[in-house]
């Protein structure tokens, strides 16, 4: 039994646009529940003790099931854009230039670690490890866009993208794995 994808086409803009929103419902509403779960298993005096990093731990894992659960929501919507010869040029420019901030965050964020308290890479390394943070949306956004592209450049620019955006994440995951 062979099985084939229904041609974008043959579905209505509105159609294709009500599956992906749905889609995307679903991983938020998955993300959400996975956080209550993990907060009704969490010591309460825990949580009262230190509410801020809770709270930020908990904004963490909704990103991250999200990310993961949004996968089909966003292959989907790449699979209906892949006619959009546009849309896969604006997000290979975009991509790349987004790409292009995923190594200088990870390259301040790493010297701010040596550098002495009152060094201004302090100040930047707080936004920069933020950054550091979205690097593996990023990477996934880019590597399944370079598989859905239809154009070759833009191919290989979301792939480039999905390598730099590793890179990024994996050089700050080695310094807080293994610190000097």
């Amino acid at each position: 039994m062979k099985f084939e994808l229904p041609n974008p086409n043959s579905l209505s803009p509105a159609t294709r646009m009500r599956i992906v929103i749905a889609g995307y419902a679903v991983a938020i509403l998955l993300a959400a529940v996975v956080v209550v779960l993990q907060t009704a298993f969490t010591n309460v005096s825990d949580r009262q003790a230190a509410p801020g990093m809770f709270a930020f731990g908990d904004t963490l894992l909704f990103l991250a099931v999200f990310g993961v659960a949004a996968i089909p929501a966003t292959c989907i919507a790449f699979y209906f854009l892949r006619p959009v010869r546009r849309f896969w040029t604006v997000l290979a420019v975009s991509g790349s230039i987004v790409a292009a901030t995923g190594l200088p965050a990870s390259a301040i964020y790493a010297a701010a670690q040596s550098a002495g308290t009152g060094s201004p890479l302090h100040a930047w390394s707080a936004v920069a490890v933020l950054r550091v943070f979205a690097a593996p949306l990023f990477a996934m956004t880019f590597f399944l866009a370079g598989l859905f592209a239809p154009i070759r450049a833009a191919q290989v620019a979301l792939l480039t993208a999905a390598a730099i955006e590793v890179t990024a994440f994996a050089w700050i995951a080695w310094l807080w794995l293994y610190p000097s």
